[in-house]
């Protein structure tokens, strides 16, 4: 399809039998740094949920009047190309997506901001006109379906811009940091470049392949060129092999202890070897840090647990603190079980729970504790921001859950029963160590020198957040 005309008595906006498409959101900053932030790199990947089948094969210019940007819609073997231009724009006010050649006989997209009175905030209104095509049943048809699609991509992509303009207030007066991240093609890391690019970060990210602007590095082979980090202030470290891949094997282990021991060992060194060595370190951990807790609440004052992964976890912390020797601001998180859909924990559990096979896993009586990807985010920056956390954080929600109301829950967002249980000794029979440690030992968290310093969470309650990580209404 062609280009849709920009006059106005061609507008297809005028036209009948048109798709017309509102919503809106509060946003808690001015229009001017709203637009803003959709001005940044990695704004298109933030507000891309991982459902929706689209890559950009071409982009330039951002958002700026006349870039274009080239996408990729579907999945194999039916994948369309579609072609957008950005204008005419009003800087600050209003931006717009217009249609070259695509799906639609044309297709325009409003993105538009006002202020609020009194300055409290602004308003982002998307506009969406579209013609589609089949004439008729085409319109109809298609419109039922266009509309359901995008009520749930404009309540995730919302929720996103409200979330992480709410952590740009937050921290608006904090200066620009070059940060560097490892791990960066895993779960977090993947979702952590973009997020902080669109706070206004520089981000570098040390890759065991190098290529398109990355970093390479070798941990087994001791190989990391520290010229190559000069400048970096800030550190994000997420690098380790899959704990939850399969049953633990002796080789398996043994990759998931070295794997972070020798990743962090040789980070530090590198680091430390600098001329000016970054301001903060945040390194990963893991809430299995205290072993199996059973029902006690446990913040991080509690000393390790006993098994292998607190092993590991205590191995992992050790080597990170080597980062406080040159001076940097050591933030050890240890993670709970991390909400999202697109891996981890929670998208292995979905086939059974999709087709009303899942259940309880064991008794159901253990305590699990859990966070919100979107806000592990917001930890993370909080980590890199404020002073005032050092040392243990426990990166996870105020509210745990025992796992037979997590799987209940989960479920009921699903709009599926989740009455198969899973028995405690199937699990160990197919998963062996790693069912005792990681799937049925107790973890009732309390993220307290979090709360100490009245950090806000987007989603602290189970059900929205699920709900939000798999883009479900509440209907």
């Amino acid at each position: 399809m062609t280009e849709e005309p920009t006059h106005p008595s061609a507008n297809p906006i005028a036209r009948s039998g048109a798709f017309h498409y509102r919503r809106r959101v509060r946003l808690p900053v001015s229009a001017a740094e709203a637009y803003a932030w959709h001005e940044r790199p990695g704004a298109f990947a933030r507000l891309t949920p991982w459902w929706e089948p689209v890559g950009v094969e071409r982009a330039t210019g951002g958002i700026a009047d006349g870039a274009e940007v080239v996408l990729r819609v579907g999945r194999w073997p039916v994948r369309l190309r579609w072609e957008l231009r950005h204008g005419p724009n009003e800087p600050g006010a209003v931006f717009v997506d217009r249609q070259v050649r695509g799906p639609f006989r044309y297709y325009r997209h409003e993105h538009a901001f006002a202020d609020e009175s009194g300055g409290s905030g602004c308003v982002l209104e998307d506009r969406i006109e579209c013609g589609l095509p089949g004439g008729a049943v085409g319109q109809w048809l298609g419109g039922k379906i266009l509309r359901r699609k995008f009520e749930r991509l404009f309540r995730y992509r919302h929720a996103i811009t409200r979330n992480d303009l709410s952590c740009r207030r937050r921290y608006v007066s904090c200066a620009a940091m070059k940060v560097l991240i490892t791990g960066g093609t895993g779960l977090v890391g993947s979702a952590l470049q973009p997020f902080l690019t669109t706070q206004g970060h520089e981000v570098a990210v040390l890759s065991r392949s190098g290529g398109d602007g990355r970093i390479e590095w070798d941990p087994e082979a001791g190989r990391l060129d520290a010229t190559a980090l000069e400048g970096i202030d800030a550190v994000v470290h997420l690098a380790g092999a899959n704990v939850a891949d399969g049953r633990w094997t002796a080789a398996k282990k043994k990759a998931i202890l070295e794997s972070r021991v020798q990743g962090t060992r040789l980070l530090m060194e590198r680091l430390g070897a600098l001329k000016q060595p970054p301001r903060v370190v945040v390194s990963a951990s893991g809430m299995n840090f205290y072993g199996d807790t059973g029902d006690a609440v446990v913040t991080e004052d509690a000393p390790p647990g006993k098994g292998f992964l607190a092993d590991v976890c205590r191995a992992w912390e050790e080597e990170a603190q080597a980062a406080e020797r040159f001076g940097a601001r050591l933030v050890r998180l240890r993670i709970g079980l991390v909400l999202s859909g697109e891996g981890g924990a929670l998208a292995k559990m979905l086939p059974a729970f999709k087709t009303g096979a899942g259940g309880r896993l064991g008794s159901g009586q253990q305590w699990v504790s859990w966070v919100a990807l979107d806000d592990l985010l917001g930890i993370i920056l909080a980590a890199l921001h404020d002073e005032r956390l050092t040392g243990p954080v426990n990166a996870v929600t105020p509210h745990p859950v025992r796992n037979t109301e997590f799987t209940e829950t989960l479920g009921e967002v699903l709009h599926r029963p989740a009455v198969v249980p899973v028995p405690a000794f199937a699990l160990k029979l197919m998963f062996g160590e790693m069912a005792k440690e990681a799937l049925l030992a107790s973890l009732r968290l309390a993220p307290a020198r979090l709360e100490a310093i009245g950090h806000e969470f987007a989603f602290p309650e189970l059900a929205p957040a699920l709900r939000h990580a798999l883009g479900k209404d509440e209907e």
